[in-house]
């Protein structure tokens, strides 16, 4: 992002995106509480997300991705059955509305495994070779292929096993979902919507801008 701070602290209309993400969930009646997994030594979240009741930070952030997921579970796990449902999302991805909300937990339901937002593939799929001196171009099928978006709905116990499984094994789980397949599972996959985009890029923050500003009667 070339930018002075962690891209969650980043402000959208005077607000950090953080902020907004976690907003999301709290408008959710549906959301009992949201926890906010960061580092041990964050200096940003005490002053870019407001105290609320519902919201408990957990200063138990790892290394990588699925190493925040796990500390945060096990962090969690005495206020927790096994078989509740925890809901993962990146924090930045403060396009997340009710909409996509409403849509993840009410398809995903009562299913054995849960699932997750994300959008179905409609460009053509390009792979490029990365053998040192050649440039092999080939095109991917994109029949079948999603883009992963957030957040992931699994139940506690079973992401958690999952996950220490991953560790154990050293698989790398790029996101919740695969630490599940990797045990032969099959989460749902939920349509979700760009306005749901990860900011990564500086282009990013613009685009879920857009969407903040120009389609906020869609949260209604």
């Amino acid at each position: 992002m070339a930018a002075h701070c962690p891209k969650q602290y980043l402000h959208i209309g005077g607000t950090s995106v953080l902020q907004i993400s976690v907003n999301a969930f709290l408008q959710q009646q549906r959301i009992a509480q949201v926890f906010v997994v960061v580092s041990r030594d964050d200096a940003y979240v005490a002053t870019e997300l407001k105290a609320d009741p519902r919201v408990t930070i957990l200063r138990c952030g790892g290394a990588a991705r699925s190493d925040s997921v796990r500390n945060g579970l096990i962090a969690m796990q005495t206020l927790l059955e096994p078989y509740d449902w925890v809901l993962v999302h990146d924090a930045a991805r403060p396009g997340l509305n009710q909409v996509l909300l409403n849509r993840l937990i009410d398809t995903v339901g009562d299913d054995e495994v849960g699932g997750l937002l994300a959008l179905p593939v409609t460009d053509t799929v390009k792979l490029q070779s990365i053998e040192p001196g050649k440039n092999k171009i080939s095109t991917v099928p994109r029949s079948g292929l999603w883009l992963a978006q957030t957040p992931q709905m699994f139940r506690h116990g079973a992401l958690l096993t999952a996950l220490n499984h991953a560790d154990a094994n050293g698989f790398e789980v790029t996101d919740e979902a695969s630490a599940l397949e990797a045990l032969g599972h099959a989460p749902l996959l939920v349509e979700g919507h760009w306005r749901n985009t990860k900011i990564t890029r500086p282009d990013d923050l613009t685009l879920v801008e857009t969407f903040l500003i120009k389609l906020t009667q869609t949260d209604k």
